[in-house]
């Protein structure tokens, strides 16, 4: 859905939104901080957002959250998705949901609710993987109200983390 300006929206990113997708993940990876454990470079985000839907949230046209979403074939070469995917492979027509991001102003408002419906709006039917560290409160809560199923665990680097799946 496109919204004027001045308000905040849900839609469907392309290529002039990699620019904001990658400032916003760099600005809330663990090393700063942050809770995301993985990053990608501008072209990484490019090739994914070509190959699977990615859903941000804009306020008054800046992004201010993202939901990435990648083929598990393609999860593969991120060395702690392709741990999950040992963990749990999922269907044959299963994807790789997350990371997700709302920017810290922003959070508390929905923001993450709204984009996982818009993407599971785009994906009807499909199942989708995800995992979240185990310290990750904040995270474990906002999949408990999308209703997410616990399917496995794994750790890595020391770290535990929950697997968890839906369908679209």
């Amino acid at each position: 859905m496109s919204t004027p300006q001045n308000q905040t929206g849900i839609s469907i990113a392309c290529e002039a939104d990699v620019p904001g997708i990658h400032a916003l993940m760099m600005e809330n990876l663990a090393a700063r901080g942050g809770s995301l454990s993985a990053s990608f470079s501008p072209e990484q985000i490019v090739a994914m957002l070509r190959a699977m839907p990615m859903v941000i949230a804009r306020h008054e046209g800046e992004v201010i959250g993202f939901l990435m979403t990648s083929t598990c074939a393609g999860s593969r070469e991120v060395p702690i998705l392709r741990t999950m995917l040992e963990a749990y492979p999922g269907r044959d027509d299963a994807y790789v949901y997350g990371p997700i991001c709302v920017a810290a102003g922003h959070r508390g408002q929905g923001l993450a609710q709204a984009m996982f419906a818009e993407l599971r709006r785009q994906l009807p039917g499909r199942e989708g993987i995800l995992f979240v560290r185990r310290d990750n409160a904040a995270s474990l809560r906002a999949h408990a109200r999308m209703n997410l199923q616990e399917v496995a665990c794994f750790t890595f680097r020391d770290s535990e983390h929950a697997v968890f799946a839906y369908i679209g």
